[in-house]
């Protein structure tokens, strides 16, 4: 059984950037949800070709599929940030993106480690 919590918790929020008729995205999907079924995630995907996501579009129409990596409880994915985004773009594995994951929660780790600790 697996504990609720851990459920409940879930540390990295995933986001994808996509785009209609898109062999590369269907890939990424199927990836993100190798990697879901090992270890969940938020997750959220964004159409770049929506008007309302003119500003993804202007970055990544050329490079879908992308993904941002980041902390659950952060703030919603800001294109004026994205240079400081953890991201894969492309072609990407199960393994890639669980490594990256994996960098994100260390990071998360490391600041409630430091949060907590007394001055």
């Amino acid at each position: 059984m697996r504990p609720a919590t851990r459920l409940l918790q879930l540390s990295c929020r995933v986001t994808l950037f996509t785009r209609e008729n898109c062999g590369l995205c269907t890939k990424a999907r199927s990836v993100l949800s190798e990697v879901w079924d090992k270890r969940p995630f938020e997750f959220k995907e964004i159409d770049i070709v929506k008007p309302e996501s003119k500003a993804w579009r202007d970055l990544y129409e050329f490079d879908v599929p992308v993904i941002h990596i980041s902390k659950a409880q952060s703030p919603p994915e800001d294109p004026g940030l994205s240079g400081r985004a953890t991201k894969l773009m492309h072609r990407f594995t199960a393994d890639a993106v669980q490594t990256k994951m994996d960098a994100v929660e260390k990071a998360l780790n490391t600041e409630n480690n430091g949060s907590s600790q007394s001055p």
